[in-house]
Formats: C-alpha cells, sequence, structure tokens
C-alpha cells in the first residue's frame, strides 16, 4: 500500500483542504476547530488525534503545499544539481526569472495560505523551511564560484531575507504586480555570482 493510500493520509489531506476552503471565506484566528471537522467531516477526536493545535494544521498544510510545489516542478533533485555542474560558470545565475515565475506563480494561486502563514510565521518557522530551500538551492552554486565556507552562511542569510522580503510584501500587498515583473524584478536585483 502507498503512503498517500492510507486512511490517515487521506484524513491528513482532507484536513488540510478543509482549511484551505476556510481560509477563502475567514481570517485564520476566527477558525475553530468544530467548523475544521465539520468542513472536513472528521469528528472532534479524529482532529486530535493528528493535530493539538489549528496552528498545527496550519504548519502542515503549508508544509504539503510547499512539498506540493517542489513535486510540480517535474525536476528532480539530481537533474538540478547536474544543471549546475554542466552550466558555464559565466552563465550560472544565483536566482534566475526561469526558477522565479513558477515559484511566485505558486505563491499567487495559494496566497491566502501563504499570507496567512506569513501573519503567524512564530507559529511554524517559515523561514526556517525557506533556509532549507534556499540551502539546498545556493550551496551547490557557491561551490561552483568557490565562496569560502566561512562567509557562505551569511551570504544565505543576506540573499534569503532580501528576497523572503519582496516576496513577503508582495504577498501582503495581494500579489498587484503580475509575476512576471516580479521575477524579473529580484532577478535584476540579485547579483550574479558568489
Amino acid at each position: 500500500m502507498a503512503p498517500t493510500d492510507s486512511k490517515y493520509f487521506r484524513t491528513a489531506e482532507r484536513m488540510d483542504q478543509a482549511l484551505l476552503r476556510l481560509l477563502e471565506r475567514k481570517d485564520f484566528p476566527l477558525i475553530t476547530v468544530k467548523e475544521l471537522c465539520r468542513e472536513a467531516e472528521v469528528s472532534r477526536s479524529t482532529f486530535y488525534l493528528h493535530y493539538e493545535t489549528v496552528a498545527d494544521l496550519l504548519s502542515e498544510t503549508t508544509d504539503a503545499l510547499l512539498r506540493q510545489f517542489l513535486d510540480s516542478m517535474g525536476r528532480r533533485p539530481e537533474d538540478f544539481l547536474q544543471g549546475i555542474a554542466a552550466r558555464p560558470l559565466g552563465e550560472l545565475r544565483l536566482v534566475t526569472e526561469e526558477s522565479l515565475v513558477p515559484y511566485l506563480r505558486y505563491l499567487r494561486d495559494h496566497r491566502r495560505i501563504f499570507q496567512t502563514a506569513l501573519a503567524h510565521a512564530d507559529i511554524f518557522r517559515l523561514e526556517e523551511a525557506y533556509a532549507q530551500l534556499f540551502r539546498h538551492v545556493f550551496t551547490p552554486i557557491l561551490d561552483r564560484f568557490q565562496v569560502p565556507e566561512g562567509e557562505r552562511e551569511y551570504l544565505v542569510a543576506f540573499y534569503l531575507h532580501g528576497l523572503l522580503a519582496v516576496i513577503s510584501q508582495w504577498l501582503r500587498r495581494d500579489c498587484p504586480e503580475d509575476v512576471e515583473t516580479l521575477a524579473a524584478f529580484l532577478s535584476r536585483h540579485v547579483p550574479q555570482g558568489g
């Protein structure tokens, strides 16, 4: 049996979908366990079997969306890393419009959950999740540019906070610029190379 076939997984998925539907109608702090259970068609005891709080469900839902995004990219990590290794150094970029556009589209299309996640980032360490993602992407590029180990943590933090600040502002403003405009802005303002 595949993990996605399990009753536990299907229930968690229903809870994720229920939260997303409720977020389209009301603000996160106003969502109760009772209405989540009604929306997902599960009992309160089932909810508490999976989660301690609604914030735990929010964390799981956001993680699931990020995993879904990575899966939707259709690129295996090893293919991505081989692409970095094969690209001439002069063409290697830390941030490209090509890589940003699908990511920004996904955030825009799921903006209610990500806006909620930003508003409650302290609950589930959203920044930590982004840091892992950026580190995974930046590290092989920094290797190619031979950036010293001692500088990498600072460089990743610098890029992470800058990019996240712009994207967060865009989400808070309900994505007023189109995806392509924001991707072009970000790729234009991130220095290329290490």
